[in-house]
């Protein structure tokens, strides 16, 4: 039976929403592995001078632990 970890991580981008997404995925798969899915769950948008400036999301990252890694 597979164990599978969830962390919860930060992500952010000037472009849009789906970009924070993809920066999530992006950043977290440089050192974890087998990254199955994601799941958002809290969005933001800085605002500056009535303009969305960032926007931020707040993901669950779930990936499977390595069989050599238990």
């Amino acid at each position: 039976m597979p164990i599978v970890k969830v962390i919860e991580i930060i992500a952010s981008s000037e472009k849009s929403l789906e970009d924070a997404i993809r920066n999530a995925v992006t950043e977290v798969s440089k050192t974890i592995h087998n990254v199955d899915s994601v799941y958002v769950k809290d969005i933001k948008v800085h605002v500056k001078d009535g303009q969305i400036t960032t926007f931020g999301c707040i993901c669950k990252v779930s990936f499977r632990i390595d069989e050599a890694n238990r």
